[in-house]
C-alpha cells in the first residue's frame, strides 16, 4: 500500500430527508480519521447539484424521500460514488443490491454496524481500517442493546435478554425471557446487527444467543427445555463456540 493510501481521506455526503438521520450520521463519520464529511443534503436534487460541483468518493443515500428516491437518483448519475443506503425500510434490499451499493444499513442505525460499512467502502480504495484511526468513544464500543421496529413503533431490547430469533418469511420472531417480538427483517438482517461474540447462526432458520444454550445433542441444541434443531454445515462451527 503506498504512502498516499495511508493518508487519503474519502470525501463523502450524506442525502436524506431526515434530520435525525443527518445527526447520527455526522455523529459517526466524526468518529473516522479518513471519512471527510463535504456536505448533507435533505433531497435528491440538492445532492445532484453538489456533486457537479465537488467530487464525492461515497454517499450515504436513504432511499425513501419524496419527489426523486435514492434509487431514481442513482438511475441519473454517470458517474456514481461507492453508495452506502441508509433506510428504514428492509423490503428494498433485494432491489438495491442490483446498484452494487456497498452496504445497506438499517435505521436506526448501530455504530458497530456502521463501521463494517466503512470498512467495505475503504476495503474497496485499498484502505484498510486500523483501530488507531478511530476515534471510538467508550460507550459505542459494546453496545448492548438493539433497535427493531414492531407494529410501527421502534423497541429497544437488551441483547443479554434474546434468547434466540427464528426466520418467518420477510420476518423475524425474536424471543427473550418474556416476550416474542415479530419484526420486518430477514434473519440474515438480523444476524449482521448482533455481534457475532454473542450470537451464532445454527441453521438456515435460527440465530441464538451462545449463552443461553445449555445442551447441544445430535442434531439439536437446548436452552433449557426449548430444543431447536442445529444445521449440519453450522455444527461444528457451534460446537467450538459452546467449548
Amino acid at each position: 500500500m503506498s504512502d498516499n493510501n495511508h493518508t487519503k481521506s474519502l470525501k463523502c455526503i450524506i442525502v436524506d430527508d431526515e434530520r435525525g438521520a443527518h445527526m447520527v450520521l455526522q455523529h459517526y463519520i466524526m468518529q473516522i480519521d479518513r471519512l471527510e464529511l463535504m456536505g448533507s443534503c435533505e433531497n435528491a436534487l440538492e445532492a445532484i447539484n453538489l456533486m457537479h460541483n465537488i467530487k464525492v468518493d461515497l454517499m450515504f443515500l436513504d432511499i425513501n424521500m419524496p419527489q426523486m428516491n435514492g434509487l431514481e437518483l442513482l438511475s441519473t448519475l454517470k458517474s456514481k460514488p461507492l453508495v452506502i443506503f441508509t433506510t428504514a425500510h428492509s423490503d428494498y434490499a433485494l432491489e438495491s443490491y442490483t446498484y452494487d451499493v456497498v452496504d445497506y444499513l438499517l435505521k436506526p442505525i448501530q455504530f458497530t454496524r456502521f463501521l463494517k460499512a466503512i470498512d467495505k467502502a475503504f476495503y474497496h480504495y485499498g484502505l484498510g481500517l486500523p483501530d488507531k484511526t478511530i476515534n471510538i468513544p467508550p460507550s459505542a464500543q459494546y453496545e448492548t442493546s438493539i433497535v427493531i421496529r414492531v407494529d410501527g413503533d421502534w423497541l429497544r431490547i437488551e441483547m443479554e435478554e434474546i434468547k434466540y430469533a427464528q426466520s418467518w418469511g420477510n420476518y423475524v420472531k425474536i424471543f427473550t425471557d418474556t416476550q416474542i417480538y415479530l419484526t420486518a427483517l430477514t434473519l440474515s438482517e438480523l444476524d449482521q446487527r448482533l455481534p457475532n461474540s454473542q450470537f451464532i447462526r445454527v441453521h438456515k432458520s435460527y440465530l441464538v444467543s451462545i449463552k443461553r444454550i445449555t445442551r447441544i445433542s445430535g442434531n439439536a441444541l437446548y436452552i433449557n427445555d426449548i430444543s431447536l434443531p442445529v444445521g449440519l454445515t453450522y455444527r461444528r462451527e457451534l460446537i467450538e463456540h459452546f467449548k
